[in-house]
């Protein structure tokens, strides 16, 4: 271990505060906050420690069991330390948003509590055994958010949810497994290093045969549920529409980017020769979630379904960046390392980007239906501008970034994505740009049909945003237009490690 061990300190404080909560009955909210202000705090801290290299710092080792390839590893990176961060808004976000739960609300904070320790230990564990452990361990306070609070059709979208992912988990085991057979290793460091130099698939093969590219498919269809990348998306539009708005915030703003996380961290690192074997299948899988998300959006009629549908669309951005950038680098190419380099700082801002969006969209989903008494079809509402023009104004802040105006946080990631993405895989990310129309003609539907025109009777009376709420949001819409406007505040800290990670895949 080196130093202070604030990751394991940034791993446990939401667990004590989870057993807080629990005995705290009404009291749980104010608890929740107080732990998840703490953390973005210290996740903040962290950020401010990176090494300036792009390497991976505040290492936290001890032993566990050797013999098994199993140790306590921890460490963070650029892209480790950013989705600390984004995980830490996000959960104070949907806390904040959460001010209406008077089931069991003890249980309620405290299950968001575990799924937030659940989601930083899987930013920063280093090693499969313990990384594995914190991936389950956000599948089930997840699961009984939904199951517990969810709508009217809150059984199926949680067991759709909860088999979808354990299936992606069965998988990701079975893989590993296999893994840590033929190399006695867990840790992801060295497997990256054993699979630069080839070693890893030459050790695969001399104990278990020619399955290398069998273990790359069943990690690639692990995270592909998780991200979801078509066609493991169909458990997603249920368990958005049917778990509490601010449980949605945590799905989509967090949850979701442990599939690409996973991708950029595992997948890759170990498996790019085959996954560039298997390009352009993936490069035709991250289209169709790209253009089939944004169409399936736009067939929508409740604006949960549509926001989720959207999430589908932007997270296929990410996708076509990372399987455009699997190509091998031609030496003296210093055009091509440009590109892919591009293209990974852009997926790695655009998972920051759309948690933050995303996460709004769906608090002010959460507002709108507070007002109108459960409310949330696009055809249930118009003219909100009217007698709300703050929170129409905010809400189409948010909505503008989701659309990719230049200016606002949405728009940099998908920029420097398809600035990547064109040299690399021009076909593919010309068909993509069809994602993009749609996606505005979506956006502007919504906008339209809720902020403009007569206003229904049962919003005659709707109240704008109170001064609670308009300082909940604040920060949040500054931060879409800080970003949107200095995205080098993100991007110059992690392209360090874009540099690193580029140094050791091996395509």
């Amino acid at each position: 271990m080196s130093g202070f061990p604030v990751l394991t300190l940034l791993t446990v404080l939401p667990l004590i505060g989870a057993a807080i909560a629990l005995m705290s009955g009404k009291h749980a909210r104010g608890v929740a906050i107080l732990t998840t202000g703490a953390c973005v705090v210290l996740a903040l801290f962290v950020w401010t420690q990176l090494p300036a290299n792009g390497s991976i710092g505040l290492v936290e080792v001890h032993k566990w069991a050797p013999s098994l390839g199993i140790e306590y590893h921890l460490g963070v990176d650029g892209l480790g330390a950013l989705m600390l961060v984004l995980s830490a808004i996000v959960t104070l976000m949907s806390v904040d948003a959460a001010h209406r739960v008077h089931h069991q609300p003890g249980l309620y904070f405290g299950l968001v509590l575990v799924l937030e320790s659940g989601l930083f230990g899987s930013f920063t564990a280093l090693n499969f055994f313990h990384w594995f452990l914190f991936w389950e361990l956000s599948l089930i306070p997840a699961f009984f958010l939904i199951k517990l609070w969810g709508g009217t059709k809150r059984g199926p979208a949680a067991t759709q949810f909860f088999v979808y992912t354990m299936a992606g988990s069965v998988a990701l085991l079975v893989a590993f497994l296999a893994v840590f057979v033929a190399t006695r290793s867990m840790d992801f460091q060295h497997l990256t290093l054993l699979a630069s130099t080839g070693e890893l698939e030459q050790m695969v093969t001399s104990h278990l045969g020619p399955v290398t590219m069998w273990l790359a498919v069943g990690v690639l269809a692990g995270f592909a549920v998780k991200v979801p990348m078509f066609p493991f998306h169909t458990w997603l539009p249920a368990a958005y529409a049917e778990a509490p708005s601010p449980v949605t915030m945590l799905l989509t703003g967090a949850m979701s980017k442990m599939g690409v996380y996973g991708l950029l961290r595992i997948a890759v690192p170990l498996f790019g020769h085959q996954i560039a074997q298997m390009r352009t299948p993936l490069l035709v899988l991250a289209v169709a979630t790209v253009v089939m998300g944004a169409w399936a959006a736009a067939a929508q009629k409740d604006l949960k379904r549509v926001f989720a549908y959207s999430s589908v669309n932007h997270l296929g951005y990410c996708l076509l960046g990372i399987f455009a950038l699997a190509v091998p680098y031609s030496l003296g190419d210093a055009g091509q390392l440009a590109s892919q380099a591009a293209a990974l700082n852009g997926v790695i801002l655009q998972m920051f980007n759309h948690g933050v969006t995303a996460a709004a969209l769906f608090w002010f989903v959460a507002l709108l239906q507070q007002r109108t008494g459960g409310h949330r079809g696009i055809d249930d509402f118009g003219g909100l501008r009217k007698p709300a023009p703050v929170f129409a104004g905010l809400m189409g802040i948010a909505l503008f970034s989701s659309l990719g105006l230049p200016g606002l946080n949405g728009f940099v990631g998908e920029f420097l994505i398809f600035r990547g993405a064109f040299s690399l895989a021009w076909v593919a990310s010309t068909v993509s740009i069809l994602g993009l129309l749609v996606t505005a003609a979506v956006i502007l539907t919504v906008i339209q049909k809720v902020f403009s025109g007569p206003v229904p009777e049962h919003c005659k009376g709707f109240p704008d945003l109170h001064t609670g709420e308009r300082m909940a949001l604040a920060p949040v819409i500054g931060l879409m237009l800080l970003i949107g406007l200095l995205p080098q505040l993100i991007v110059d800290s992690v392209n360090p490690t874009v540099q690193n990670l580029l140094a050791h895949w091996r395509f």
